[in-house]
């Protein structure tokens, strides 16, 4: 059974920095793309970064430049590193993955910036 555990999230000051990480279990993690979202009360998730199997990155606007996506193979860990965070990054993150025609997610873990 494909597991994807979030964990990282937390409280930070506007421009500070933070990383996510995501444990993936019940899968072969080489084969699919690895994602992160995020959500806040009253919206859909939305994407915010991603990453393929063979390491191509695409990320949403609001965070390029600032946000990087990265995997450790060998510890099937996808990890987000948010740099320079503003408050209107306030969500909970959601690690993802679409695996044999089925989306997979994670429970998520809060992210809140202050200002």
């Amino acid at each position: 059974q494909v597991q994807l555990v979030e964990s990282g999230g937390g409280l930070v000051q506007s421009g500070g920095s933070l990383r996510l990480s995501c444990k993936a279990s019940g899968i072969n993690f080489r084969l699919p793309t690895m994602d992160w979202y995020r959500q806040t009360p009253g919206n859909l998730r939305e994407l915010v970064a991603g990453i393929s199997s063979s390491g191509v990155t695409n990320y949403s606007d609001s965070v390029k430049g600032r946000f990087t996506i990265s995997r450790d193979y060998a510890r099937r860990m996808t990890y987000l590193q948010m740099d320079n965070v503003q408050p209107e990054d306030t969500a909970v993150y959601f690690c993802h993955t679409f695996h044999r025609s089925t989306n997979f997610w994670g429970r998520g873990t809060q992210v809140t910036v202050s200002s």
